[in-house]
């Protein structure tokens, strides 16, 4: 099939940034979009102009850094998938497909459809982790964990850290990634005893980067892994009970 693509060009973090048009010629419905992208590319290169940037790693749908926004809608038009995973069977000859990096002020472009997602980072940094006594500690399959509360934890731990949910957000808020993180740590045994600490450190070093969060659900729409809102109820609560918890119990 023949497409047009109308690509975000930004040569720098202080570029104005622009929409520059290609032909993506020769393109095989089962390609993925990154695969598709990779074709324009080396076209490109062989034309003597400067390839498209845009990131990806594992190309299997678990990494998250190849989230864009595909035709105004993060990771394209199909619900739980990752750019990477996306096939270009989703299109017909002649569209056309405007592409764009996200578009929050919490992840500033850095290069056409690269953004610096290194808020995320200050985020799981400030309580992403759980602390444990060292020497004879029991092991961790020795502590009980009912199968429900297993499979809740996990459902949080599906999360990629893409960005999706900040991109698609109005308020370019981040409650969806940063409860799934908190969620994560804080329904096991091994998280608890830190459980409302981490919570608090985790929302206030978000607050610093992102907007708030005023429920309209784009978050739960656009994430590849279809994260329930169900966590930001669960972080929300536990924050509160941090405000007013003396011991952190």
């Amino acid at each position: 099939m023949k497409l047009t693509l109308h690509v975000w060009r930004q040569n720098s973090p202080t570029d104005a940034g622009r929409f520059e048009s290609y032909t993506a010629a020769d393109i095989s419905e089962d390609m993925s979009f990154l695969e598709m992208l990779d074709q324009v590319n080396e076209q490109l290169i062989a034309d003597g102009i400067e390839p498209i940037q845009f990131e990806h790693d594992c190309r299997e749908g678990i990494c998250g850094s190849c989230g864009v926004m595909i035709d105004g809608r993060a990771h394209g038009p199909q619900r739980g998938t990752a750019t990477c995973q996306l096939h270009m069977r989703q299109y017909s000859d002649g569209d056309e497909i405007t592409i764009e990096p996200w578009r929050a002020a919490g992840f500033p472009v850095i290069k056409d459809l690269v953004v610096d997602r290194s808020a995320f980072d200050r985020i799981i940094e400030s309580g992403g982790y759980v602390s444990v006594p060292t020497g004879a500690a029991p092991d961790a399959n020795l502590i009980p964990v009912p199968k429900e509360t297993a499979d809740r934890a996990m459902d949080a731990a599906t999360c990629i850290g893409c960005g999706a949910c900040v991109a698609a957000c109005p308020n370019g808020a981040a409650q969806l990634f940063t409860a799934a993180k908190v969620s994560q740590l804080n329904m096991l045994p091994q998280g608890r005893p830190e459980k409302l600490e981490r919570v608090a450190n985790m929302v206030d070093t978000m607050e610093q980067f992102f907007g708030s969060c005023t429920n309209v659900r784009e978050c739960e729409a656009s994430c590849p892994k279809e994260i329930s809102i169900d966590f930001i109820a669960m972080m929300n609560r536990d924050y509160l009970r941090s405000r007013f918890s003396s011991n952190g119990a």
